[in-house]
């Protein structure tokens, strides 16, 4: 584990331990309303039974009051928004696809480890590694997008790869959760080899995260 990622989770663990209550994780950011859905590159992961095998395994051992578990169908690592459907056009959309499909397909598949698991105060995700792929993957979208708009959105500053199995889903004490948790840190991780970017749009549905695809940029194609 590089040294990012190994201090990211030991700062993480530690301001868990001393976190009294969760953060709901449902209320709405700005912009966002039952009836709005999102444009937004993430990395999802059907066909990963190494990575569906842990997540089972440990949300059988996650079923605690304030924690919403993630669907298997539902898992994703978030990369990069566009933008709400009602402000992006459809024609701006085909031409970002086509940049994104066209500089992915120089890049290799990930083979990324998943685990162990990685809490805040929002929900409880498993540490993605190595970071550096990721962010490279992430850097190659946001130039294909650079290609077309003169203003990317979101920054580039601040991403931080991870892939959510429990969302907090009310103002719950941590304790039994951090007691629980601490049995599962050592749980070895999952290998998945990443060979998509899938472009999707991103909508809430009864406290889960749900989209229907919209195109993919393969890797290495």
């Amino acid at each position: 584990m590089s040294s990012r990622e190994l201090a990211s989770l030991h700062q993480r663990w530690t301001a868990y331990q001393d976190l009294p209550e969760l953060t709901n994780h449902w209320y709405w950011r700005p912009g966002w309303r039952a009836d709005r859905q999102f444009y937004t590159w993430h990395l999802t992961f059907e066909h990963q039974p190494e990575l569906h095998h842990l997540v089972t395994d440990l949300q059988r051992q996650l079923t605690l009051p304030g924690l919403d578990l993630v669907p298997l169908d539902g898992l994703h690592l978030t990369m990069q928004g566009l933008g709400f459907t009602d402000e992006v056009t459809n024609s701006d959309i085909k031409t970002i696809v086509a940049e994104t499909r066209r500089r992915c397909a120089g890049l290799p598949p990930l083979e990324l480890s998943l685990g162990p698991v990685d809490p805040d105060a929002e929900g409880i995700g498993l540490l993605v590694r190595p970071w550096d792929r990721v962010e490279h993957l992430r850097a190659t979208i946001r130039d294909a997008i650079g290609a077309v708009w003169q203003i990317v959105p979101e920054a580039a500053e601040g991403f931080r790869p991870h892939v959510t199995i429990a969302y907090s889903g009310s103002r719950a004490p941590t304790g039994p959760i951090w007691d629980r948790l601490n049995a599962l840190r050592h749980q070895p991780p999952a290998r998945v080899t990443i060979r998509q970017a899938t472009l999707i749009t991103l909508r809430r549905e009864h406290r889960t995260y749900q989209w229907t695809t919209v195109a993919t940029a393969p890797l290495g194609a």
